[in-house]
């Protein structure tokens, strides 16, 4: 399996959603095609040797970064001053 050839828009984020506690590996393969140790493997790379030890040991063993391994059933959080987005429209405040 070759490794997705990304821009560096996509580069942000995948590092974005990789920061996000919520936001699950399977989502980042999902979307841009990166296993979870590819996803390891770019942090390693595109972060500083400080930033990536940090954001490692903030990963390790978190529930919320694999699907399998989450304990909520309600779906994924949502605010409440976030109405519905439409037709790709968000709507604002």
């Amino acid at each position: 399996m070759t490794k997705p050839e990304l821009t560096a828009l996509e580069i942000d984020r995948v590092i974005e959603m990789a920061w996000e506690d919520r936001t699950p590996f399977e989502a980042i393969k999902f979307q841009f095609g990166l296993t979870e140790m590819e996803t390891k493997s770019l942090m390693r790379t595109e972060l500083k040797r400080s930033s990536y030890e940090l954001w490692r040991k903030r990963v390790t063993n978190r529930k919320t970064k694999h699907e399998k391994l989450r304990v909520f059933s309600e779906g994924r959080f949502k605010c409440k001053l976030q109405r519905q987005i439409t037709n790709n429209k968000i709507s604002k405040r």
